[in-house]
């Protein structure tokens, strides 16, 4: 059978993960926390079960949890603007950024994104009959973005742009300037943004998660995309949202009842009274102690860091003093003969990349951190 898109039938971070396991290694590829669950979000998803939050809830989701979201939102972003009828729960980022695709795209529309770029995005905008059109950021100019490159890539085809803040994997937080810089080159053109905003809650230092859906430049043609998993390290529950336009909301909704209709039922109930009662900023107080770990324990190593991470739980690290193994070669090696599993940055791009960079995790334990560091650190 013809496959629907160019990407690869297995992607990588299921094969290293799966060689990690196979190899009883420090898994520091894919991006799954290996600390507990808060133990009150455990009690509340029992609770849920308890209380009867076993059937389907309404399609956009549950109400209280909606308004939630749209009172945490307006409070961290000084805005009145979230609503709970421009909230739709998904089943995850991953099937968020799909149906917003879906939702707007039609055959033969064009949809630029950046690399290197997270792997479900070039199969979604294939699969929806879009076009992709890949810009490609430089491991040289620090995967600066090349706004020129953006503003040339535009023809009277492109249909929307697919962008990523906090960006994995390079941990770049756009900044209020990127977004009027991207608002200045789309001026009055019919061209909508899906916006990965997973990691909106885990930046670091003095840097600040500006969301899409407040652009007002933009027209409210945004759909900004998150994810419960990333701050709460609960990615097995799948489940996150999305914010847009009452305009867009209607729409991706009429596409959303006829893919999933509901979503978990007790987790939603779980997640909507974990958010009255949470410690607001505890994820990144939290993974910059595991970054500032990781960063420490290497400062001495072969491995060169790249710009530090702004966000996310993922920073680069170039071994070119090492070896002269591709990335995806490398990679096997160090968890094979070193038992340390990454991710190779060429998993984030269409084409094969000379550069010689690696991504860790650092959302694990710190005992496994430190016994990945030491590992490390002998080569």
């Amino acid at each position: 059978m013809l496959s629907k898109h160019s990407a690869s039938p297995l992607n990588i971070f299921t094969i290293m993960t799966s060689l990690a396991t196979q190899e009883n290694a420090y898994n520091l590829s894919q991006g799954l926390p290996d600390y507990p669950v808060a133990p009150e979000l455990q009690g509340l998803l029992q609770e849920a079960v308890t209380e009867g939050y076993n059937q389907y809830t309404p399609m956009q989701g549950l109400m209280k949890l909606r308004e939630n979201i749209a009172e945490e939102l307006n409070e961290r972003h000084s805005t009145d603007y979230c609503s709970p009828e421009i909230i739709t729960i998904t089943p995850g980022a991953t099937y968020g950024i799909y149906t917003a695709l879906t939702t707007i795209i039609e055959k033969g529309d064009e949809v630029i994104y950046l690399e290197p770029a997270f792997d479900c995005y070039l199969p979604a905008i294939e699969i929806n009959g879009g076009i992709p059109v890949k810009i490609t950021l430089s491991a040289a100019d620090n995967f600066a973005i090349d706004w020129q490159k953006i503003a040339r890539a535009i023809t009277a085809r492109t249909k929307a742009l697919l962008i990523n803040t906090p960006h994995n994997p390079t941990g770049y937080v756009w900044t209020q300037d990127d977004w009027d810089q991207l608002a200045a080159i789309i001026e009055g053109r019919d061209i909508y943004i899906v916006s990965d905003e997973v990691y909106d809650s885990i930046v670091y230092d003095a840097h600040r998660h500006v969301p899409g859906f407040l652009q007002e430049s933009l027209n409210n043609k945004v759909i900004s995309v998150y994810s419960f998993g990333k701050a709460f390290h609960i990615t097995g529950w799948k489940i996150g949202y999305c914010v847009a336009s009452k305009e867009i909301t209607e729409a991706f909704k009429s596409i959303h009842q006829y893919l999933t209709f509901s979503v978990n039922s007790p987790a939603q109930y779980a997640l909507a009274k974990y958010l009255e009662i949470y410690e607001k900023g505890a994820a990144a107080s939290l993974l910059q102690g595991k970054r500032e770990l990781l960063i420490e324990g290497l400062k001495t190593s072969r491995f060169k860091k790249l710009p530090t991470s702004q966000g996310t739980y993922f920073q680069l690290y170039d071994y070119s003093n090492i070896s002269d193994l591709n990335d995806v070669e490398f990679a096997k090696w160090l968890t094979t003969a070193h038992k340390v599993a990454t991710i190779p940055l060429s998993a984030f791009y269409k084409m094969p990349q000379p550069d010689k960079i690696i991504r860790l995790c650092f959302a694990k334990k710190d005992e496994v951190l430190r016994a990945a560091i030491q590992q490390l650190g002998k080569l």
